[in-house]
């Protein structure tokens, strides 16, 4: 048996859009990672960028689970000795940029190397029930149907 490793012209992309209204965070995250590696098709070759474009809306509703909207907190460093700075996930979904909590979470699942973040630049995260990419023609794939610890309970 030989193993079978796609080629470049192989690869067929598809277009998908998630509402991410009511979900969980973590669970959209690992559902978004392996679309975007591609491990749902059969096709999946680890090397090769042969995963789908991922278009998420809403993503200032998703939701986190427990106390961590209130205590999950997001570092960064400015270079500067004692330069080490915190933000709470809840500054991020109330503020300016609530994409980053959902960009964070699936950049972290992904595998480290150049071919994550050209991955990455498949991922679009926008804010509101609109977005641009309509002229694609986008396949709605349905996260609240496929579990139901997907969304919130009680």
């Amino acid at each position: 048996m030989k193993t079978y490793t796609a080629k470049p012209a192989d690869i067929q992309k598809q277009w998908v859009l998630i509402d991410a209204e009511g979900l969980v965070v973590g669970r959209l995250a690992t559902i978004i990672a392996n679309r975007l590696r591609g491990k749902h098709k059969t096709t999946f070759t680890p090397s090769m960028d042969c995963g789908d474009n991922i278009i998420v809306i809403n993503c200032e509703k998703v939701l986190l689970t427990g106390k961590k909207r209130d205590q999950k907190k997001y570092y960064w460093h400015t270079g500067f000795p004692g330069g080490i700075k915190e933000r709470v996930a809840k500054d991020y979904l109330d503020g300016k940029h609530p994409d980053r909590v959902l960009e964070a979470a699936v950049r972290r699942m992904l595998p480290g190397a150049s071919l994550k973040r050209q991955q990455l630049t498949n991922l679009r995260i926008y804010k509101g029930a609109s977005h641009p990419h309509e002229a694609q023609n986008p396949v709605k794939l349905d996260v609240k149907a496929m579990n139901a610890k997907n969304s919130a309970r009680g």
